[in-house]
């Protein structure tokens, strides 16, 4: 799967980048959300993984363009962020986020939730 990545911290960015690839993804990392959007119009991507805090436009600016966007609106999105609390979280599922998961985290815990997230498309497709 091609998964976008919008995240401004580079180690987070990076470790991201080499947990998808290893687990035979094809990562789009970005380290903003107007460079991911930019490159989510682009070249397309089957699923999002977005960062909440970040530069020129934060995760929910950024989740807000997708879906409203006819093109990509229907593509599964996971918020990662350091944010924790219920309220921060049910933003995130009240904003459109298919997932949500914190920082920091277990890379198998995050690979097992882009894999049920990419049944979905799976299940879309079929």
């Amino acid at each position: 799967m091609r998964i976008l990545i919008a995240e401004d911290n580079d180690i987070f960015r990076q470790l991201i980048t080499e947990v998808l690839t290893g687990a035979g993804h094809t990562p789009l990392a970005e380290e903003n959300g107007l460079l991911a959007w930019n490159r989510l119009e682009a070249e397309g991507a089957d699923m999002a993984v977005l960062d909440v805090n970040m530069p020129e436009m934060d995760g929910f600016q950024l989740l807000a363009k997708i879906r409203g966007s006819d093109r990509h609106k229907a593509m599964p999105v996971l918020m990662l962020t350091i944010r924790g609390f219920a309220d921060d979280q049910v933003a995130g599922y009240d904003s459109g986020a298919d997932d949500y998961l914190t920082k920091p985290f277990d890379n198998e815990v995050l690979l097992a939730r882009i894999k049920a997230l990419g049944r979905r498309i799976l299940d879309k497709n079929q």
